[in-house]
Formats: structure tokens, C-alpha cells, sequence
């Protein structure tokens, strides 16, 4: 199976094992309930769909009724007649991002960051620490809410990797690997606190977490970076470009 096919059916196996997600046609939604930001709540079309209108009537019904913004995340390749469709439905294209992997022999050692320790968060503060790290470095104000912290707890307890750093004592970063499939794992959620970053945190912890999902038997981590500079980070440490993944949403009219 190509690698974006393995990649697609990591992230739809994971969607179907959430206790709270939806089948719409031939969607799996990933809806967190108690999540809302929309990089939590999309769709992923099954392998090789060919969505009717009506299925996408009721995909957008689904997303509105949940209170949720109709969101997609999905490897075009892997479901080519769903693009077009969307598109004629109204949908606008947010971004088209690329997809990273690497595997054990590909791992490079990034630079040393002074007084940087990094654990795995185990206790409540732990956790909530590591979710609020995230939850302002992805912009948001405030305390953040429950979904954060269970992404970190759920991954860490089902064999995946949650990772909080430190600089002397103070949290910085965080991040986790997702539960793996078939070897496969994301690396996702990472965040840098503003007054931290370009100090080679972020680089660490990604290492950290990819080193640690190797050594608990996975055979490919794969990412989707946020920007150019985020990619150069990930590329300083192995990681290497195998595809590309479509952000697609449908605004409120």
C-alpha cells in the first residue's frame, strides 16, 4: 500500500475508534464533543469515495448539527472524485499542506537545548500543564478545554507518546504521538510557548517524541507541519516529505 494510503487509514482508523464519531455516507467524522476548535472536528472520506449531493447534504447537516464547522482533512489521492465534488457543494480550500514521515534509520539528533528536560506528564497537573501549553501556543486564551488534556491522556495510555518540556521547571512545550496503527503514528498537537521559541525546543520535543514512538515498536511517525519554517525544523531532524493533505471547509453563508 503506498505510504499516503497507510497514512490516510491511520487517521480513519483512529476517527472510527472515537466512542463519539459519526458515519455520514461515505464519511467518518471525527467530532470531539468536548473539543471545539475545528482542527478537532472534520471529515475523511473513505478510500476511493465518490460522494453523491445528497451525501454531502447530510455531511453538512451532520457538522451543523453538532455545532461545528462542515471540515475536511483528507490525502486527495487517496479519494480523487471527493475535491471536485466538494467544490462544486461550495467548499473553499484553506490550505494544502504537506505531509512528513520518517522511520527508525532516518531520526537525526537535534541540538542541545540548555536546561531543557522533557517527561512524559502522568499526573493531572502534569497533563493540564501540557494542555495549556498547547492550547496557547495554538492560539487560544484562557483555560482550554477538557478535549486537550484527554487527546495527551488517551494517546500516553493506549501506546502512543505525550511529552511535556520543561526549562528549568517552568513548563514550554508540548506535544504527543497519536495511538498507533499498524506501526503508523502522528505526531501532532506540538506547541512552543511564545517566549521559548526559536531556541531549538521545538526540534527536541519532536525528536524526544519520534525517538519514543520508535522505541515502543512503531515503524513510521508522520506530521503535518504548520508552516515552511515548522517543515525546515522537522526536515533538521529526519523527517522527509511523502504527499500531501487537503484542509477544506465550508464557511457559514
Amino acid at each position: 500500500m503506498p505510504m499516503d494510503a497507510d497514512v490516510q487509514t491511520h487517521a480513519r482508523t483512529l476517527a472510527q475508534r472515537s466512542p463519539d464519531h459519526l458515519r455520514v455516507g461515505p464519511f467518518t467524522v471525527r467530532y470531539n464533543p468536548n473539543w471545539s476548535l475545528k482542527y478537532a472536528n472534520y471529515a475523511i472520506p473513505d478510500q476511493d469515495a465518490e460522494p453523491t449531493a445528497d451525501d454531502l447534504d447530510a455531511l453538512i447537516a451532520a457538522f451543523r448539527e453538532h455545532d461545528r464547522l462542515p471540515r475536511l482533512e483528507f490525502l486527495p489521492g487517496t479519494a480523487p472524485a471527493v475535491e471536485p465534488a466538494l467544490l462544486a457543494a461550495g467548499f473553499t480550500v484553506e490550505n494544502r499542506a504537506p505531509i512528513m514521515a520518517c522511520a527508525p534509520g532516518g531520526l537525526l539528533p537535534p541540538k542541545q537545548v540548555d536546561s531543557l528536560t522533557i517527561t512524559e506528564p502522568a499526573t493531572d497537573a502534569e497533563l493540564a500543564a501540557a494542555a495549556l501549553v498547547q492550547h496557547h501556543g495554538y492560539g487560544g486564551t484562557g483555560e482550554p478545554e477538557d478535549g486537550v488534556a484527554q487527546w495527551l491522556r488517551t494517546a500516553a495510555r493506549d501506546g502512543g507518546v505525550a511529552a511535556l518540556a520543561t526549562v528549568d521547571g517552568v513548563p514550554v512545550g508540548a506535544g504527543g504521538c497519536s495511538v498507533p496503527v499498524d506501526g503508523l503514528t502522528e505526531l501532532a498537537g506540538l506547541a512552543v510557548a511564545d517566549a521559548h521559541r526559536r531556541r531549538g525546543i521545538g526540534a527536541a520535543l519532536s525528536a524526544h517524541l519520534t525517538a519514543t514512538a520508535f522505541e515502543r515498536g512503531c515503524r513510521v511517525v508522520w506530521l503535518e507541519p504548520g508552516d515552511a519554517d515548522v517543515e525546515r525544523i522537522y526536515a533538521g531532524i529526519g523527517f522527509r516529505r511523502i504527499g500531501e493533505k487537503l484542509n477544506i471547509s465550508l464557511e457559514p453563508a
